[in-house]
């Protein structure tokens, strides 16, 4: 347990990286989802005048108005206000805007995991979050140009940023004894927290100051983050400079062989050919579905549907994200909780919270099919749908770590490739959609699909997966410099005898 480093005060080196770890993610997201929020005040509306009367209908039905709708009142309500100069880009050139950085993401996602493994997912990171932090306070100059280089700067920020999760989670595979790593998956739920902070911080900087100064804040900010990135993280226990030798051993006997400590090349053809390899990617790409449906068109359902300023858009928008990241640390605490007392086996633990991470929330989002222009109950179902969510901390943000350890930042790049296609399928799908009217029922739409991609991954995992280790998790293994006993098993006894006698560890 995480307390049991936490006498007199002190504070476990590992703590330190997984808070790290979370505000990788929190920016990582910062600088992903901000265009959501963004070209809504970028672009100059095209309504149609039966669009026009639906969003003042909503509008005064939300502040409990009745007044006549005639044309004077329905363009008071439906003109957006200025928030600085506004481009001719129709709905399919904002779904290729959205959809830009996911096609960057993919290419990298890959060679993400691969680079964290045979470089240092340190390194990684932050040379990936310096570029980032630059590219974005750059946009604003791109957009003045054209949308097309708008596209190349969101893809090439995609491309940086796509080595990021691979990364973390090669420093969680390296760092978390495995009795925590429920815990420390709840640190990749930062970037749902980034969320949760950027919309409504970005809908009020464009609110105040104008969608240019979103763009400035936001990069400046992840610079900063990068200099207490490089001074904090180290890429294993062996090689940070401020562990106690207590803790490094503890965490070394925990992971034990489990992990091994060369730098071997991913066994991709084995991988590929595993079918709990193809179960759990399968499952992410579901879950990936549901979150970046809502992340990428979220704003815009909230300010055109259903007629909210950004302000209200981005707090509203962002509501989901903080249930599924208080979520997941409840949900994550449960299956350490589970893990622990042997309640379930690992493969059953992930399979029974599938109906919580995936089932639930795709019945929720048909929900919404019902809830018409009901801002109450929309919000209501849409942040209950990603609350339950939150329990993908147990299934697919876990499952990696359970079938190979030692190329956990791998799998993890290649599923997150896949799933990542959700990211441009899911703007341009809505873009599509919308493109001609922009109604609930072309939004009810949007949502079922979103839904059934939801349950049906979820079926396909239930049938297929594993949490069992795999045979091509196994590398040649050579001794630990600095460990006074490497030759370990990874069991959870073995880390509760090794706890008690665990001293002070260094901040």
């Amino acid at each position: 347990m995480l307390s049991t480093f936490c006498k007199n005060g002190c504070i476990p080196t590992r703590v330190n990286i997984a808070v790290a770890i979370f505000f990788g993610c929190f920016f990582n997201y910062m600088l992903r989802v901000n265009m959501s929020i963004n070209i809504i005040a970028m672009v100059q509306q095209k309504v149609s005048n039966d669009s026009k009367t639906h969003i003042a209908e909503c509008i005064l039905m939300n502040e409990n108005k009745t007044t006549l709708l005639d044309e004077t009142k329905l363009t008071e309500l439906s003109t957006p206000p200025d928030y600085g100069v506004r481009y001719e880009w129709n709905s399919n050139q904002q779904g290729l805007i959205l959809a830009a950085y996911f096609w960057g993401a993919i290419i990298t996602s890959i060679p993400g995991g691969f680079f964290a493994e045979r470089f240092g997912p340190t390194k990684t990171v932050g040379i990936s979050m310096l570029i980032s932090g630059i590219v974005t306070i750059l946009t604003p100059l791109a957009a003045s140009w054209s949308w097309i280089a708008v596209i190349v700067f969101r893809f090439i920020l995609g491309l940086n940023a796509g080595v990021g999760y691979p990364s973390f989670h090669s420093l969680i595979s390296r760092w978390v004894p495995p009795d925590e790593k429920g815990k420390f998956a709840g640190a990749l739920f930062g970037g749902t927290v980034g969320t949760v902070f950027t919309w409504p911080l970005t809908g009020s900087i464009i609110e105040q100051w104008g969608w240019k100064w979103a763009f400035c804040v936001q990069g400046i900010l992840a610079l900063g983050f990068c200099c207490v990135w490089v001074f904090l993280v180290s890429d294993s226990p062996e090689t940070h400079k401020r562990i106690s030798k207590e803790e490094k051993n503890y965490i070394l006997k925990c992971l034990g062989g489990g992990v091994g400590k060369v730098k071997a090349t991913p066994p991709y053809i084995s991988i590929f050919k595993s079918i709990p390899f193809w179960a759990l990617a399968v499952l992410h790409f579901g879950n990936l579905w549901g979150l970046y449906l809502l992340l990428t068109a979220g704003p815009k359902y909230m300010s055109e549907v259903l007629g909210f300023n950004l302000g209200h858009s981005g707090i509203l928008a962002a509501l989901p994200y903080l249930a599924r990241s208080i979520a997941a640390f409840i949900f994550g605490y449960i299956g350490d909780k589970i893990r622990q007392k042997n309640l379930l086996s690992v493969t059953a633990t992930r399979k029974s919270f599938v109906t919580m991470s995936h089932f639930i929330p795709g019945l929720l989002l048909f929900g919404i099919l019902l809830a018409g222009c009901d801002v109450t109950l929309c919000v209501i179902l849409i942040t209950c749908s990603l609350g339950f969510n939150g329990a993908s901390t147990i299934t697919n943000i876990q499952n990696n770590q359970d079938l190979s350890p030692n190329f956990a930042g791998t799998i993890y790049g290649i599923i997150n490739c896949i799933g990542s296609t959700t990211g441009f399928f899911t703007p341009m799908i809505t873009g599509y959609l919308t493109a001609e009217n922009n109604g609930l029922k072309e939004w009810h739409t949007i949502f079922a699909i979103g839904a059934s991609a939801y349950v049906g991954t979820g079926i396909v995992y239930c049938i297929f997966g594993t949490g069992d280790l795999q045979p091509w998790n196994e590398i040649e293994e050579k001794p630990i410099d600095g460990v006074d006993n490497p030759a370990f098993v990874a069991t959870s006894s073995a880390c509760e005898k090794t706890s008690n006698v665990t001293e002070n560890t260094k901040v």
